[in-house]
């Protein structure tokens, strides 16, 4: 039958895509460094919950009450740290005001210099106590990890800084001041964030989301405006690792003239870079870029520079005369400025633009056209095509029997076609996705074996339909189990392959969204069938009902003869 088949197509789902928690009782030690919990996904940008305390001062062994309030959340971490140096390891210890919803650890070595959460219970306060350690440095601040839910977290909230008595002014920050950042050009600290109101004028801008604005904690902003022989550029967006854009011949990652920005001991430092193939950037050891300024406040990162347009003393930098693709990335950025793969897929414009032309006011896609493609035509096929010609081969049997189309019963034809149908979609999306990465991927995790497994099933189920026993052979009972089991695996495969796809960044969908629509989609066919299983079942024992009656009509009508 085929309910139980989806009864445990419903159950690998839930055992595949349900999301584990993570540290649900609060003991995040392998966490004391980063604060990062291990929930597979990036921190949230703008925080909205605060801490606070009830002193600004404090000497060894003052206790120092601290807060940490907000929406709602399930799970939190608590430090305190040198102001200085904020990858230090944790100080001080603390007390609890409540041990039902918090407790202690120890990081670093230092017992109790941790707080978090005792279970995944709901909150929106949080209160304790911090003692200062006897070798405390000037200047303390504290720092929190709050988890609303699974994926939507933040890291490192910054909290009030403290301080012991007669400790010197805070220092300015290093961004605040004109220095020499790996470069022989001066750099300076930007006053105010960009703005668009030149794009599309003057200047050249890519935006995403299309026209928002770059003081936005949310805004990705790339622009160009030509000055005489050279191109004043700014580049803005939420990250506090790195931002960086491409110049390119064509769509794909490889051959590229590149430009970062990256984040370094809350300093940026601006640098040129050439990029092969899918390998990491290679960083130019002579920077070619003028004008250096740079800005880091309110979760953006924002960098502007000067370069020639052409530049004949340095290989690798394309003339900026020229029309190109355009790639903007971001991504994080570790101690000593050593940058990472960007965390989603770079945003790429939909056609070659010479950005020292006419001003334009652009965007772009995350989501390649051939990706997009795979997707939908996954979709399509797995769960349209499929579901519908399972229904068609299971329920429809009986009721097109005495209907025939071309020569065969209509069932059967229909089921055929759209069988055939799936194989032909799966083997073109199959396909599309080597086409644009030009072979395997090693970043999509499970995605890619089992999608070629699925492939692999969907061909045999076919080869196997193609070999079918006649009606009454003696074999046909076997078939119909091979056939069964095949088609059953492969849809289960199918659906859990499409979950773990709707997470690559390649596909950029709305998160959680793509989610409970897929969701609904598989209820809605595990309903359908359902409905129609039942149906079945009472038309059956209907039927069984009219024949005995008719029976027992027959044999009292012989009685009444005899």
């Amino acid at each position: 039958m085929e309910l139980p088949g989806l009864a445990f197509a419903v159950w690998m789902l839930i055992c595949f895509y349900a999301p584990v928690g993570g540290y649900p009782n609060g003991k995040v030690r392998e966490a004391c460094t980063s604060m990062v919990p291990c929930h597979g996904s990036s921190p949230q940008l703008s925080p909205e919950h605060t801490i606070t305390v009830n002193g600004t001062e404090f000497k060894p062994g003052d206790s120092i009450e601290v807060h940490l309030s907000g929406p709602v959340f399930e799970g939190f971490f608590i430090q305190a740290r040198d102001a200085e140096h904020l990858e230090s390891p944790a100080l001080g210890s603390f007390m609890l005001a409540d041990r039902g919803v918090s407790q202690l650890l120890t990081c670093a070595h230092t017992k109790n210099s941790a707080v978090s959460h005792t279970s995944k219970a709901k909150k929106k306060h949080i209160k304790v106590y911090w003692i200062a350690p006897g070798n405390a440095p000037k200047r303390v601040q504290f720092l929190a990890t709050v988890v609303k839910k699974y994926k939507i977290f933040w890291v490192k909230i910054p909290g009030p800084i403290v301080s012991q008595p007669n400790a010197l002014s805070p220092t300015p920050p290093l961004h605040a001041t004109s220095e020499a950042v790996s470069t022989s050009h001066p750099v300076s600290y930007l006053s105010k964030p960009f703005n668009a109101s030149s794009c599309g004028r003057t200047k050249f801008c890519i935006r995403n989301p299309s026209n928002c604005d770059p003081e936005s904690a949310s805004c990705f902003f790339l622009s160009f405006q030509q000055e005489g022989s050279s191109v004043f550029i700014e580049m803005s967006g939420p990250s506090e690792g790195y931002l960086a854009f491409a110049l390119s011949h064509d769509q794909w990652m490889g051959d590229d003239d590149a430009y970062l920005c990256v984040g370094e001991d809350h300093r940026v430092r601006a640098i040129t870079a050439y990029l092969k193939e899918r390998s990491p950037p290679v960083l130019d050891s002579e920077n070619a870029l003028e004008d250096v300024s740079w800005r880091l406040a309110d979760g953006l990162l924002q960098c502007s520079f000067r370069r020639s347009i052409h530049l004949p003393a340095h290989k690798g930098r394309f003339n900026l005369d020229a029309s190109y693709y355009i790639f903007l990335a971001d991504g994080e950025a570790s101690e000593g400025g050593v940058i990472h793969k960007h965390q989603q897929q770079p945003l790429i414009t939909n056609g070659i633009y010479n950005i020292t032309g006419l001003p334009q006011d652009i965007g772009g896609s995350r989501s390649p056209r051939l990706i997009k493609a795979h997707g939908a035509l996954m979709f399509i096929a797995w769960i349209t095509t499929v579901s519908i010609g399972v229904i068609v081969a299971r329920f429809f049997k009986p009721v097109w029997s005495y209907s025939f189309l071309f020569g065969k019963e209509m069932w059967f034809q229909v089921h055929r076609m759209l069988m055939l149908t799936t194989v032909m979609l799966t083997s073109i999306s199959f396909v599309l996705p080597f086409i644009y990465r030009g072979g395997w991927s090693q970043q999509a995790g499970f995605h890619p074996y089992l999608g070629c497994t699925v492939m692999a099933l969907a061909i045999f189920q076919a080869l196997m339909a193609g070999f079918r026993p006649s009606r009454h052979a003696p074999r046909r009972q076997l078939f119909n189990w091979f056939h069964w089991c095949t088609g059953t695996a492969a849809r289960i495969l199918a659906v859990v392959t499409m979950f773990l796809g709707m997470n690559l960044a390649a596909l950029d969908l709305p998160d959680p969204w793509d989610t409970y629509t897929m969701i609904a989609f598989v209820t809605w066919h595990v309903g359908i069938d359902v409905l129609l299983e039942i149906h079945s079942y009472c038309l059956i024992r209907k039927g069984h009902e009219i024949s005995s009656e008719t029976s027992k009509c027959f044999s009292n009508v012989m009685l009444y003869k005899t």
